[in-house]
């Protein structure tokens, strides 16, 4: 067997960052997990970068040695600029980051009808809502999302990224290239480099070599092109079939479901990233785990959820939202939370909110076969709150099909997954 024969997988959430070596076999032999809290935004990408160093200064020494690729993944649509050396020269901008909405009608006016960039927290709408405050500096600035910047950090060369990332940012996904209508962006955001895009798992380049040797890596680590969060989720299932799906429970609520059919609705939250020769359909809400952690900590849920009886309904008709604004399966960023009115037991509150969620998910599924997909036949959960038994009843209750935890739960083992394939379909 080869010497380098481990693969790593790294992803990066809202609230913290997980990694996941796995053999061969696709065993687990090590994991790790950090948690980042976001303070000033000023320091969120410093932060990131130093959580990156965390994880790998946790994996074993034996596992460290034997690393032959690894791939990350970061929340979809979260983006900052930076300069030629790779700095950030802008906070960045989270996947929820709305400010975008500003620009929606000179986005309708530049892109087709019914694409995914016509959002306010696209990628491509963050870069214009940069371009409007002014862009000038010295030298040339570059694009690049969460997992593209943090990747750059191990292999060094600025500027790539992958066709899952580059989807909210306008990339031609079928055609393969950034699309004409590109050439009608204003000239401030003309300017700006956007990123080389490569297929998910494509392998980049070996470690640089400095990294590789703090930690005792093998130099020829493979570093791999990356996706984002909710379809790391799904290459950790098992959800192969058209009309299985992946719901992710995490600091937000992100559904995919595998159909024949691709399905773009923009207005709706909706958008579809390229899956071979099928498509991954769905949308992210903003409830989840987000909302939970406002109220309760997880000592605090765990307790409570095995005091709710999920057959029976709380009555309580909630939209829980951590604060207004709503992508999927309602796009509106004013939507205020509904978590009104609060009783007294905070058991009923608890269950008044995981009823909440199952309803939004239940609702998304539901709109996504309406637009065409394939028909839902099966429901996976991946993330945090798929080992919630309780939570996995009440939207057993809600969703017209089976609801079972997918095979592995977290994202870093699917990207794992990702750069031990060194190809998103190879088996």
């Amino acid at each position: 067997m080869n010497a380098e024969h481990y693969a790593l997988g790294i992803d990066f959430g809202t609230s913290g960052a997980r990694a996941i070596a796995l053999d061969p076999s696709g065993a687990i032999v090590s994991s790790g997990r950090v948690t980042v809290e976001l303070g000033d935004p000023a320091q969120w990408a410093e932060q990131w970068r130093q959580a990156l160093i965390q994880l790998l200064g946790q994996l074993p020494l034996t596992v460290r040695q034997g690393l032959g690729a690894i791939a990350l993944n970061g929340t979809s649509g979260t983006v900052l600029l930076c300069d030629a050396q790779g700095h950030p020269v802008t906070e960045p901008l989270l996947y929820n980051d709305s400010r975008g909405q500003v620009v929606i009608d000179d986005l309708r006016a530049i892109a087709p009808p019914d694409h995914p960039v016509i959002s306010a927290t696209s990628s491509l709408a963050k870069l214009l809502w940069w371009g409007d405050r002014g862009l000038t500096r010295d030298g040339p600035l570059y694009l690049l999302h969460q997992a593209d910047w943090l990747a750059f950090q191990l292999h060094g060369i600025l500027g790539l990224s992958d066709y899952h990332n580059a989807l909210k940012l306008g990339y031609d996904v079928v055609g393969d290239r950034y699309p004409d209508w590109f050439q009608t962006l204003p000239a401030a955001v003309q300017s700006v480099r956007l990123p080389q895009v490569l297929t998910p798992g494509c392998p980049i380049a070996c470690l640089q070599p400095a990294i590789a040797q703090q930690f005792s890596i093998p130099e020829s680590c493979e570093v791999c092109a990356g996706t984002t969060d909710s379809i790391a989720a799904f290459l950790a299932s098992e959800a192969v079939v058209p009309g299985q799906a992946v719901t992710s429970l995490g600091s937000t609520l992100v559904l995919k479901l595998l159909s024949q059919t691709r399905v773009d609705c923009p207005a709706e939250g909706i958008y579809s990233h390229r899956w071979g020769d099928q498509w991954l359909v769905g949308g992210a809400s903003n409830t989840g785990g987000a909302v939970l952690r406002q109220f309760f900590d997880d000592e605090a849920i765990a307790h409570l959820s095995q005091q709710i009886d999920a057959a029976i309904p709380s009555q309580l008709d909630y939209y829980p939202l951590p604060g207004p604004g709503e992508r999927f399966p309602v796009a509106d960023p004013h939507l205020p939370p509904r978590l009104t009115p609060r009783p007294p037991e905070d058991v009923l509150f608890l269950q008044g909110i995981l009823e909440g969620m199952a309803r939004i998910e239940a609702q998304g599924y539901q709109r996504l076969v309406d637009l065409g997909a394939s028909p839902l036949t099966q429901v996976y959960t991946a993330g945090g709150g798929a080992q919630n038994s309780t939570w996995t009843a009440i939207r057993d209750r809600y969703l017209p099909v089976p609801v079972r935890p997918a095979a592995q739960t977290e994202a870093a083992y699917g990207v794992a997954r990702l750069a031990q394939r060194r190809s998103l379909h190879r088996g």
